[in-house]
Parts: C-alpha cells; structure tokens; sequence
C-alpha cells in the first residue's frame, strides 16, 4: 500500500480544478505518474514551464483510494490512539506517528522512605509499593512533572531487577529497569527537568550499553554516572566475550564518537581501551560472579 499514493489521491479529489505539480512531493509526483499510467484515471497536463494533475475519473480514483485508506482523513477520530488511526488511515498501525504518548517506569525502591512526587504535589511511596507489590510503576508523559529527590538507578537486563544483592552497601533511592534500550520517550523525559538528584546508569558494557550511555548523557538534565563494578578490570579478562564485543562493535564506535564530543569521564576511557584492546564486552550479570 502506498501512503504517497493515497496523500496524493486525497489532495487531487478534494479540489474542483487541475493541482500543480509543484504541490505534490516528488514521492507523490511518482506514484501519480506510474497510477495514470496504470489506470488512466489522472492526467499530467504540461503548460509552458508548469505542469498540473487533472483527475479524468473521479469515482476510480475513488476506489483506488478507499482501498488504500478505508477511512478518510476527515472522518479519523483524533481522541483515539494514534496507531486505531493509523489503521483506519493505511491499514499499518505503524503507518506515521505510531510512538505512544505516554511509558511505564517499573522501577523499585532501594530502602525504605523513598517518595516520587508529581507536578501537582502528590506523592507516590515507592517504598510501601515495593514492599507491598514487589515493585511499583509510575505511568509518564514527557512534560509531566514526576521527579525524585534521591539518586535513579538503571539497569539494562531483568536479573539486576530482580535481585538488588549486586548493590553497595550504600546505595540509595531508586532503580528502574529499562529493557535493553532507552526508548525515545525515556530521553525526552529526561530531558524536560531533572528527574532525580541523578542517574546512575549500569549497563552492560557493550556497544549497545555504551551508545546508551551515551544517549542519556546528551538528554539528562540530571547528571549521569556511569557505574562500574568492582574489580570489573579482572572480570573482564575472566569472564568478556569477544563475540557480543564483534556483535556490538558498531554500536561501541558511534558511542566512542559521541562521548569525545560530551567529555569521557577517565574511568570510563579505561573501560573503553580495555574492551577495545581486548576485543572483549562483559554483560553485567557478572557482577554476582
């Protein structure tokens, strides 16, 4: 199905008269000429320099775009969520702005007496919902205004979650697992206030962990500390893996690049020219081993 094709459709069968070419996207342009060609239903008519699209068959060029948008852009309900309208639009719930507008922060509390608080003043007791539920779940929006006075945890895989025994002795506030990749929609919260008195991010140390690193640096308005494990030198050596190092190589260079424009605090350049000298990654399980 041809999204191009079906905007250009729209366009031609809501005017009475011939529509300039030049209101057309190239993309548009070219699945008009292959439809008139196809169906004979739409013109070219060329007039000097200019050239404009003229429907020769409406109630065709009808069908045709029915069966490539079954509801018409008119009709879409704009309270609904935008991947309902997608379908109705292209029959793709991916079709154009499918992102949801709001996520869900899984996050537990690292002790007791740790609070959010909203932009309204409410407050949400993580300790009492970890204690209760096992942990607890605050549902964000970009420009909300959910925020922690303590330090925000994040880590990469669900055993880290799990079981907080990996943690220091001292460790405080909050942690959040976040599935293998900040999504877009966890940057940009992060971006709009400081949503903790700061981020302290464990990832495995791969391209992928590294990138992401890197990605929440370039959005946080609260500051972002990279975390390493003990002895991680050791663990390194023992335990890397020089397939999930090749595996995420690409990943590892951009994030090399973006970290030399944000400053790469030394510790993380010593992990850095490890990995790279080894040819190794470490997934951050290992920290119980």
């Amino acid at each position: 199905m041809s999204r191009a094709l079906a905007d250009a459709l729209d366009k031609l069968l809501n005017v009475a008269a011939p529509c300039a070419a030049s209101l057309f996207t190239v993309a548009q342009r070219r699945e008009l000429d292959r439809f008139a060609r196809q169906t004979g239903t739409v013109r070219l008519i060329t007039q000097g320099r200019g050239a404009s699209y003229l429907v020769t068959d409406a109630a065709l060029a009808r069908v045709h775009l029915t069966a490539l948008r079954p509801t018409a852009i008119a009709a879409l309900d704009a309270s609904l969520p935008a991947r309902a309208n997608n379908i109705a639009r292209m029959r793709d719930s991916k079709g154009r702005g499918h992102t949801h507008r709001a996520g869900y922060l899984l996050l537990k509390a690292i002790g007791p007496g740790v609070t959010w608080q909203r932009g309204d003043g409410a407050i949400a007791d993580i300790s009492a919902g970890t204690s209760l539920c096992g942990a607890a779940a605050i549902a964000i929006e970009v420009e909300d205004g959910w925020h922690s006075d303590a330090p925000i945890w994040l880590v990469e895989n669900q055993a880290l979650f799990d079981r907080l025994d990996w943690l220091p002795a001292d460790a405080h506030g909050s942690i959040v697992y976040y599935g293998g990749q900040l999504s877009r929609l966890l940057l940009e919260w992060t971006a709009q206030r400081a949503r903790g008195e700061r981020f302290v991010f464990f990832p495995d140390y791969d391209g992928v962990g590294l990138l992401n690193y890197a990605r929440l640096r370039e959005k946080s308005l609260a500051p972002v500390e990279f975390w390493l494990m003990p002895d991680w030198a050791d663990r390194l050596r023992q335990y890397g893996s020089n397939r999930v190092w090749q595996n995420t190589h690409k990943d590892y260079a951009a994030a090399i690049a973006r970290l030399a424009t944000l400053g790469m605090p030394p510790a993380v350049e010593a992990l850095c020219q490890a990995m790279s000298g080894q040819g190794l990654a470490l997934e951050h399980e290992a920290v119980w081993l």
